[in-house]
């Protein structure tokens, strides 16, 4: 058995595309997902039973589900239920979208209890409104101790995205398997490709690292 990467390495440019497109559908799953994520974690915060109780079914149905199952219903069943057209890219931001804020909803929910109960008092005390105190004091403190458990996520995120060259998605992974099967050479071409996501997993590891150290010096508790 030889190692020929030059084979693969006339089409990298194709690897990089991929590569482009999975860092998409990753960016707009955390663009979407986020906001969604604290929604869910603030309903569930609700006092109001109904609301708290949907929001806990939505994060733990999304939590326990396979995102595979959870990408081929977004993508064959819901166009059949609501009879549009649903393209990969669509397909994959929704589904990831979802699966990733029901994990986000967590975090912020975690990181929004971890807060002492003496600063709602005090903010209560001073005329505050439920709203006001979120966003003045509860918030800014919450969103310190979650970055290190929120980064952690989204690397989980990334590597899941590797899911939607199922549905046809010209991600890394499809660029991948298209050009193993041109080239016949599968051992390189996966060599490759892991290498690609090592490298880019790795930088965003110790990215998250470093963050993490820096907020432990400065007193900032984390929330995992």
């Amino acid at each position: 058995m030889e190692w020929n990467f030059l084979a693969v390495l006339r089409d990298f440019d194709l690897l990089m595309l991929g590569l482009l497109n999975t860092l998409k559908v990753t960016g707009l799953a955390l663009l979407f997902g986020v906001p969604l994520g604290l929604a869910l974690a603030l309903s569930r915060l609700s006092t109001f039973r109904i609301l708290s109780g949907i929001a806990g079914f939505i994060v733990e149905f999304f939590r326990t589900t396979p995102p595979l199952v959870q990408l081929f219903w977004f993508f064959f069943a819901l166009p059949i239920l609501i009879d549009v057209r649903m393209t990969p890219l669509i397909a994959a931001v929704v589904t990831f979208s979802i699966q990733s804020s029901a994990f986000f909803a967590e975090i912020f929910r975690g990181g929004i209890l971890s807060i002492d109960k003496g600063q709602w008092e005090g903010a209560k005390a001073i005329g505050m409104t439920y709203g006001q105190c979120q966003r003045r004091i509860i918030l800014p403190q919450a969103i310190k101790r979650m970055i290190p458990a929120f980064m952690e996520r989204s690397i989980e995120l990334l590597k899941t995205t590797t899911l939607v060259s199922t549905v046809a998605y010209t991600d890394l992974m499809f660029q991948a398997n298209e050009l193993a099967q041109k080239t016949f050479r599968p051992l390189e071409v996966y060599t490759i490709v892991a290498a690609i996501y090592f490298v880019l997993i790795f930088l965003f590891s110790q990215f998250s690292i470093a963050v993490e150290h820096r907020l432990a010096k400065s007193g900032e508790g984390t929330v995992r």
